[in-house]
């Protein structure tokens, strides 16, 4: 499990984040986007940047993977819509596949053989982790919520 903390400190940059902390009382599971930049690889994807499987001839669907030095594979269930490029066997395919539900590369036609390989930005499934928050309120358009709890959610 991860967490991170973040604070707002302008009126304008709290707007679209209280009412998402608002449906915490409806919904207090609910899993919302968060751009988690110390995720991001540094520049523009390639489509060379992460396997994701290998052609057989059959499959037709493969997951968004990234993996890290660790050794640790994490499953990418939201990525960014327009960032993902795809190739089979060192060849980036511009046509013929598109992106799936939760993360999934489908192509058109299975990849007869070749590595299939993957590069795309993508946000973290998160939740509040705290049932509370404190928000700051120092003038009218100003104010801070200095602590934000978020815990990732892994996704399935």
């Amino acid at each position: 499990m991860m967490r991170w903390w973040f604070g707002r400190k302008s009126a304008p940059d709290m707007r679209p984040f209280v009412p998402a902390w608002l449906k915490t009382d409806e919904q207090p599971g609910f899993a919302r986007s968060y751009d988690n930049s110390s995720n991001r690889m540094t520049g523009a994807p390639s489509p060379f940047d992460q396997v994701i499987g290998a052609g057989d001839g059959e499959a037709t669907t493969f997951e968004l993977k990234k993996s890290y030095g660790s050794g640790e594979l994490r499953r990418i269930t939201r990525p960014i819509s327009g960032t993902v490029r795809v190739a089979v066997d060192g060849a980036e395919r511009l046509t013929g596949w598109s992106i799936g539900a939760a993360g999934t590369v489908v192509f058109d036609t299975p990849p007869d053989s070749g590595t299939v390989t993957a590069g795309f930005l993508f946000d973290v499934p998160v939740r509040f982790s705290e049932d509370r928050i404190e928000i700051n309120r120092a003038t009218f358009l100003a104010g801070e919520a200095p602590s934000v709890p978020l815990v990732e959610i892994r996704e399935a």
